[in-house]
């Protein structure tokens, strides 16, 4: 399911006219009627991070592969959503898509037949063995189902949920980074003594369930995550959603997170974040890229949430290889290059987090603790995905939960609700 995500950043090349303009790479070269032509589609902004490395993999396939071109067009996620299953099953489909990741996505377009098998090429070049196993369940679908069984996409870059901190505001009220779940919580409390509302937060979209997510999380073990995620069995009534919920309600009342937040958006946590007036925002590497580039009024870093084994996290979205490709080989050689250190390098120095890079190599300091952090979370299998995916729509859900939570609606009936929402989902 898809998760939103700032829109500048990752989402969208902005919306483009339907499925037909090409732009980066060598799409302004002129090829000769002998030169062989891979076609690939992908809907990120030319100077993300993905779009700059991209480019670097187009032009060392050009460079491997004489007389292979590739022609690139750009598109918009949401026409790319609309359009796929048509797309993929004319002649018109192209040889290597950019594509999201999970049930209602890639797993729908492989329960159709209309994706390329890349198990094996995932052993000939390695996938199976680069890859860690949390970001290899985002690649692999059993009858459409996450998780196990076929590869039919392969990500090159990852996403995980982390604490992003203004440290001007830490060193003005001498707080001290938090490494544990006490001192953090003792961190908000320090901040509202203060004065300020410690942690920005968006109650009308994503980042409100996020933060009762990782509030879970703080109680999760492995066999939580499986049966909230991939088989049905949560309970919202046990220790975990039980603390969570209770949290999120007691930060609120105690003012860690504002109760007007409950109609921001995301953007306006962000926004929040940038300005330098909330200490503290827990959201995921794509805000990365933006403030990296916007923040020059203060010093800023992120830390794994403190105490949690767990974040919210996923491989990022897929290449795939659509089943009427012509150049099927062609496009998992240019699928492997994504994953080759020049390229994986390039990502983190840009920003974002590769599934495969070398951390000798990244050369900034903030970017370099963005990696070794995901490293360290990949590391204990920590990835506990999102928490709008286990069934269709519960995106929707888990937002109007968390703005009752936010308005005084009590925990008990806000998790009772969450559990017929989640029961529903599972049995349709």
């Amino acid at each position: 399911m898809f998760r939103p995500r700032r829109m500048p950043v990752l989402l969208a090349a902005a919306a483009l006219t339907a499925l037909g303009i090409t732009g980066c790479g060598s799409s302004g070269s002129s090829s000769s009627a002998s030169d062989h032509v891979l076609t690939l589609w992908h809907y990120e902004d030319a100077d993300s991070a993905m779009g700059v490395a991209w480019n670097e993999a187009i032009k060392e396939f050009e460079q491997q592969n004489p007389g292979w071109k590739v022609k690139v067009t750009h598109t918009s996620f949401e026409q790319i959503q609309k359009t796929a299953p048509m797309l993929l099953n004319s002649k018109n489909a192209p040889d290597v898509m950019e594509y999201n990741k999970g049930n209602a996505t890639a797993g729908l377009l492989s329960k159709e037949g209309l994706l390329t098998d890349l198990t094996p090429a995932a052993k000939q070049y390695g996938w199976d063995a680069k890859l860690p196993a949390n970001i290899q369940a985002t690649s692999r679908y059993t009858n459409g189902v996450m998780g196990s069984g076929e590869w039919y996409g392969v990500p090159d870059y990852a996403e995980y949920a982390m604490v992003y901190y203004n440290k001007d505001l830490f060193k003005k009220y001498g707080i001290a980074v938090p490494t544990t779940w006490d001192q953090f919580t003792a961190a908000l409390a320090e901040f509202k003594a203060a004065g300020i509302t410690p942690l920005a937060n968006g109650g009308a979209e994503y980042p409100a369930q996020q933060y009762l997510y990782e509030l879970a999380l703080q109680k999760a073990d492995p066999s939580w995550i499986k049966a909230y995620e991939e088989t049905g069995k949560a309970n919202f009534h046990d220790a975990a959603w039980t603390y969570a919920a209770n949290t999120f309600a007691d930060w609120v009342k105690k003012g860690y997170i504002a109760k007007n937040s409950v109609s921001q958006k995301a953007q306006d946590m962000g926004d929040a974040f940038e300005a330098g007036t909330s200490p503290m925002m827990i959201s995921g590497d794509w805000w990365y890229g933006g403030f990296e580039t916007e923040i020059t009024k203060f010093d800023w870093g992120t830390f794994l949430i403190p105490g949690n084994t767990y974040a919210a996290g996923a491989g990022g979205n897929l290449w795939v290889v659509p089943k009427n490709s012509e150049h099927a080989d062609m496009a998992e050689k240019f699928i492997d290059l994504t994953l080759q250190p020049t390229v994986q390098n390039l990502l983190a120095n840009k920003g974002q987090v590769p599934v495969a890079a070398d951390t000798s190599a990244i050369t900034d300091p903030r970017a370099k603790a963005l990696v070794q952090n995901y490293q360290t979370l990949v590391g204990r299998n920590g990835l506990a995905y999102y928490p709008d995916w286990p069934v269709p729509n519960f995106y929707a859900t888990l937002t109007s939960a968390t703005q009752n939570l936010m308005n005084g609606q009590s925990p008990d009936s806000v998790l009772s609700s969450l559990q017929t929402a989640y029961d529903s989902g599972f049995s349709k």
